[in-house]
């Protein structure tokens, strides 16, 4: 088996047992990228000579420890890497260089890990298919016709191609667990405040959360012990205990409680997805799972109420970037002409009309109307959630309703908002949640099962699924 289609557990041994070198496995990945990368475009840089400098001192050093040593991962391009530009796929970032590395980051080099690049995704984050990024289109390594989901397509494209071991990426409405879906690989979306967003480019700052894009569920439990934690620079992080997550893993889920969501049938969903849900909770019911049925009301509004929060605190945030600090620089005669020409430029289609939404509504006269009742809408979906949860243990859906669709083939926005619509849920209630892969569709394309699970349960959510992935491949 070559080096890149190991995992991460593997290559952690390999190296340590000095049956391979961490050098020789990131020169095994930078080649994969020289070959494969002008195709699919996962990456929007490479950190070739940082990462071979790295990988010569660990070399050297190969009694250091790290749960994640040697392992070559990619960082979506939202997430601040110290000395290297960080753009969120916009071109009013474009030649911004961080000067700090985000709390992910640290961590990830704290436990030996080794950035190997930044990757493609939708301009700040904003999109389902990474047909939004300023610069261009990542394509899915598994049919290059088709997209690789978003707004995390490059991180995602970067695991599924193995042009790295294992990438992070963000998660504000199902940016991760999406692509995640599209790509047949794992993706999680950790609880909101298990893990720090500081240095994360914010889009909708109380949805937003960083997750890890991995081969297995194994390789996403490890990530997943890597960033969870309490920390100072994020006051939204909880301060809770982080589990060894790996250790839920082979443990039995005989006896678990398995909630099905009547109300997704309220939406059109692709036939094969449909076929493949029924083959997961039926393999999950033939390992001792119960099975219930349970009511989440309020999920109709979910669409709606995010396409108003996210938007609201996507204009507030994004108010930030004005060319006068960093970025790009727009000309005018006055300092409202020249923020008005640096935007117009530097801010692409989506991102417009997404400011331009959450800005009405939060103006005066509309506030109330809109973005107060949305948040009022959010937290009886959160109550949905929670009264479904006495009942059972997680819960168990589809991904998306539908595998990946071609490029250019959603143009109505919202039409391509829906992509999201089994995915957004969750961040509104802020629970964790993962996709797995489990089938594929007439065309081949990846299906995405998903396991949603209580507030700072991850453990429970990787131990469901685990046994999901081994059943898939029994």
């Amino acid at each position: 088996m070559e080096i890149t289609e190991l995992t991460v557990k593997e290559i952690v041994e390999k190296i340590k047992k000095k049956e391979i070198g961490v050098k020789e496995t990131v020169l095994a990945y930078l080649k994969n990228i020289e070959d494969k990368d002008n195709n699919i475009k996962a990456f929007l840089s490479i950190n070739n000579e940082e990462a071979l400098i790295k990988a010569e001192e660990l070399d050297k050093e190969n009694e250091k420890n790290g749960q994640i040593f040697g392992i070559p991962v990619a960082i979506k391009d939202n997430i601040n890497v110290y000395g290297t530009e960080t753009t969120a796929g916009s071109k009013i970032l474009k030649g911004y260089i961080s000067p700090y590395d985000a709390t992910v980051v640290k961590k990830i080099k704290e436990q030996n890990g080794i950035i190997i690049g930044k990757t493609n995704c939708d301009e700040f984050a904003m999109g389902s298919s990474t047909e939004n990024s300023a610069f261009f289109n990542t394509k899915n390594p598994v049919n290059t016709d088709y997209v690789p989901g978003g707004s995390s397509g490059g991180s995602a494209a970067s695991v599924a191609a193995n042009e790295a071991t294992a990438a992070f990426g963000s998660d504000t409405g199902g940016s991760i667990r999406e692509p995640a879906g599209f790509c047949g690989i794992v993706g999680l979306k950790p609880t909101y405040g298990r893990v720090s967003r500081y240095g994360l480019i914010a889009f909708g700052s109380s949805l937003d959360v960083i997750g890890p894009l991995a081969k297995n569920v194994e390789d996403a439990a490890i990530l997943t012990n890597v960033i969870a934690g309490f920390d100072y620079n994020d006051e939204t992080t909880a301060d809770l205990p982080v589990e060894n997550y790996t250790a839920f893993l082979k443990k039995s889920v005989k006896g678990k409680k398995l909630g099905v969501i009547k109300e997704i049938n309220d939406f059109k969903i692709q036939r094969e997805v449909t076929i493949t849900l029924k083959e997961a909770i039926n393999k999950l019911e033939s390992e001792g799972c119960e099975i219930e049925e349970v009511s989440i009301p309020h999920l109709k509004y979910a669409l709606p109420t995010y396409y108003l929060i996210a938007p609201s605190e996507a204009s507030s945030n994004l108010s930030r970037f004005d060319g006068v600090r960093y970025g790009l620089q727009g000309c005018g005669d006055n300092l409202r002409d020249f923020y008005e020409d640096t935007r117009t430029k530097g801010f692409g289609r989506e991102v417009k009309r997404r400011i331009l939404i959450g800005t009405f509504a939060l103006s005066e006269g509309y506030f109330d109307e809109y973005y107060l009742k949305a948040s009022k809408v959010r937290r009886l979906i959160a109550m949905d959630f929670k009264k479904a949860f006495e009942k059972v243990d997680a819960l168990i859906l589809p991904t998306t309703a539908t595998t990946a669709f071609k490029f250019n083939e959603k143009k109505n926005p919202l039409e391509m908002y829906m992509s999201d619509i089994f995915t957004i849920p969750m961040n509104l209630a802020g629970i964790p949640a993962i996709s797995i892969p489990f089938g594929k569709d007439n065309k081949g394309l990846p299906i995405g099962i998903q396991i949603a699970g209580k507030w700072f349960e991850e453990g429970e959510i990787f131990q469901i699924s685990y046994a999901l992935e081994q059943l898939k491949e029994s």
